[in-house]
């Protein structure tokens, strides 16, 4: 994808995620946007926010490290994207 001045926070975070060279710098905010954009449904337990959507067996379980999201979880979040090509076009 080209950075583009243009883009909106869900493209932006969907680019930082799928280009995986910053798993650590991912704001947890963010990460909870862009699953929510992609469609998933999400269901909080305590500090627990769990995705589950339509079509993916798997679900993801988030909690955040301070504002930030936790990088295996942002890695998670990247193979499922990738798994079941959710991120359109853009993939």
């Amino acid at each position: 994808m080209v950075y583009n001045c243009g883009m909106t926070k869900f493209d932006k975070t969907l680019e930082k995620v799928l280009r995986g060279v910053s798993d650590a710098n991912i704001d947890f905010d963010d990460l909870r946007q862009l699953l929510d954009g992609l469609g998933f449904q999400e269901r909080i337990r305590g500090s627990h926010h769990i995705y589950s959507k339509d079509g993916v067996i798997e679900i993801i379980n988030l909690q955040p490290k301070g504002s930030k999201a936790k990088p295996y979880q942002v890695k998670q979040v990247r193979t499922l994207i990738v798994k079941y090509k959710l991120a359109g076009e853009n993939d």
